[in-house]
């Protein structure tokens, strides 16, 4: 598998998957995907490259790119969306970073404001003066970082109490599991309940159908992305806010 090859001939692209507000299914902003077109074996999944180019060191250059491309985009789009992207663990422990960041907005002309970095909750987030600086750094900015992935790795109540995080989202193994298991309601009860208490905003991925809906709705959840939304698409801009919109009742 030749990574570098593959990011030389331009195989990778970005794909954007909406996020919108549970409450009027107005539109919020897209979370850009990465993805891996490979000219003999088709479409690569993200699970397959991605623990590849962590272990080779390449990721730090594929998350660069990813974050650029993603605020090129963004800074075209309408309304003001905002624009997701998922930051690695070696990023996150990189002094170097948030000036890489700010270079980035600065390129794209995109707000830091309309930026929202992503930390999948598998990564371990020691309390070390560097990850601190690197979050503070961040969110001096004006960025917001969202922890992602929440209610399924040991690490996540620690790591919502050490660090600024402005939001979190709910991996759709529990949203997967609202209509048929009544604990993993109860879990997403108590996720959404904290989410307030927190002040912090709160996401349900991997939303698929109507039932999974009216739940996170009676359960007070702040927004969805998933596939009764939209799949995820290269071209993010839309005419109009409404074309987004998700039935809500």
């Amino acid at each position: 598998m030749d990574l570098l090859t593959a990011r030389q001939a331009k195989q990778f692209f970005l794909v954007f998957q909406p996020i919108v507000a549970i409450s009027d299914g107005d539109l919020w902003g897209f979370e850009a995907l990465m993805r891996w077109r490979h000219p003999t074996h088709g479409e690569v999944a993200p699970s397959i490259f991605i623990p590849v180019a962590e272990a080779s060191g390449l990721i730090t250059h594929f998350g660069e790119w990813a974050l650029q491309d993603a605020c090129r985009q963004a800074a075209s789009w309408p309304w003001g969306a905002q624009v997701s992207v998922n930051i690695s663990a070696a990023h996150i422990r990189s002094a170097a970073f948030p000036s890489m960041v700010a270079a980035v907005l600065a390129a794209a002309r995109l707000p830091p404001a309309r930026l929202e970095l992503e930390v999948t909750e598998s990564v371990r987030l020691d309390a070390s003066k560097e990850i601190s600086g690197v979050f503070e750094q961040l969110k001096s900015l004006g960025i917001r970082l969202v922890l992602d992935d929440f209610g399924t790795g040991w690490s996540s109540l620690d790591s919502l109490r050490r660090f600024p995080f402005d939001g979190l989202k709910i991996d759709q193994c529990l949203v997967a599991d609202l209509p048929s298991n009544p604990r993993a309601i109860a879990i997403v009860r108590a996720i959404v309940q904290l989410a307030r208490e927190l002040d912090i905003s709160v996401t349900a991925e991997g939303v698929e159908d109507a039932t999974q809906l009216r739940i996170l709705q009676d359960l007070g959840c702040e927004r969805l992305q998933g596939f009764l939304v939209a799949v995820p698409e290269q071209k993010a801009a839309a005419p109009s806010r409404d074309l987004w919109r998700v039935p809500v009742q």
